[in-house]
């Protein structure tokens, strides 16, 4: 770790440098201990993830984490059998639900998700794990390393479009790699980019 301020980079109440971003909100600290840049292969939890970055388009990240808990029990989990079958009565429903992002075409991209999901002839997971980019060497140095689209963002929106998805634009679909640890974007100093690159 560098002996050298930075301020990408925050050392909590604990003792553990982190990523500045996920340092001070206790909800955003487990995200990012816990979740944020850990390899997620399971299809439902990628369905999900899916949902949730085209929710956060326009917003903060800390918004939708602080209302997944009324997501996951308004979308069934997550699960794009259940998701597949909700109805214009259901979007209208969760239309007046002050819990949620109360965006029209953020909830019907939910329920035309999960039915793409379904129509996929492989798993979920198989098929954004193909755009996955080579793993990196060594953490990115400062946020400013960070991009926010890259050639395999846009080339996994293209492929999600073409099947269907929505709210799938190459800025999520990054969002959504650095969530599901197809990346790892933790910079430098951070412990959990330590603990990766040094395993």
């Amino acid at each position: 770790m560098s002996a050298i301020p930075r301020p990408d980079v925050v050392v909590g109440d604990d003792g553990l440098a982190r990523c500045a971003w996920g340092a001070a909100d206790p909800e955003y600290r487990r995200y990012h201990d816990e979740e944020w840049g850990t390899p997620q292969h399971d299809p439902q939890r990628l369905f999900e993830k899916v949902c949730l970055e085209g929710f956060q388009a326009g917003l903060s990240w800390i918004t939708i984490l602080r209302r997944r808990p009324a997501f996951r029990e308004v979308f069934h989990g997550f699960d794009p059998q259940l998701v597949a079958a909700m109805t214009d009565d259901d979007v209208e429903r969760l239309l007046g639900d002050a819990r949620l992002i109360r965006h029209r075409g953020k909830i019907r991209a939910t329920i035309t998700n999960a039915r793409a999901t379904l129509d996929l002839e492989i798993p979920l997971d198989e098929l954004l794990w193909r755009f996955a980019p080579p793993v990196r060497t060594a953490p990115p140095a400062s946020l400013a390393e960070v991009p926010a689209i890259t050639a395999e963002s846009n080339a996994m929106s293209r492929e999600l479009r073409r099947r269907g998805f929505a709210f799938v634009g190459p800025t999520t679909m990054y969002a959504l790699m650095q969530a599901s640890g197809m990346v790892d974007d933790h910079v430098d100093g951070c412990f959990r980019a330590a603990a990766h690159v040094h395993a």
